[in-house]
């Protein structure tokens, strides 16, 4: 079975695309059915948090591109900027992972959650879309715990 050994930025034509969902995209070594139907072995030297848009080096040169597969959701809004922003503090005081933009939020759904969400005054709606999260403190990767 062929490998994928490295991930890259490219604008490069993939010959394949992989759709995965954000735990999915959270990998070192799995063994992974393209879109198109290509199988191969992602086999990469680290646990690495792959992005929509990412491509995924095959062995020989060739390129499948990551898409961030649509998936149950949580879709946080406010009355206003500073309401919104409140809720952003609490969300990341638990360390969740979190989409932001100037609207919402969007977080994978706990029933917790959202019930602090709603009890702060938030509006909680189910969507389902991809799950495109902010990086970690850096900009990058996913912060698990307090460790940075």
């Amino acid at each position: 079975m062929i490998r994928a050994i490295d991930v890259r930025h490219s604008h490069a034509e993939p010959i394949d695309t992989v759709t995965l969902d954000y735990e999915g995209r959270f990998r070192r070594r799995v063994a992974l059915v393209g879109d198109g139907g290509l199988e191969f072995l992602l086999d990469l030297p680290k646990v690495m948090d792959l992005r929509d848009g990412d491509h995924l080096v095959l062995e020989d040169g060739r390129e499948v591109r990551v898409v961030a597969a649509s998936e149950p959701l949580l879709r946080v809004t406010a009355g206003d900027p500073t309401h919104l922003t409140r809720l952003a503090w609490h969300i990341g005081n638990r360390h969740l992972p979190c989409a932001i933009s100037d609207r919402q939020l969007l977080l994978r759904p706990d029933h917790v959650i959202r019930a602090m969400i709603e009890q702060l005054g938030g509006k909680v709606a189910d969507v389902t879309e991809p799950f495109l999260p902010e990086g970690g403190a850096y900009g990058h990767g996913r912060t698990h715990s307090h460790e940075h």
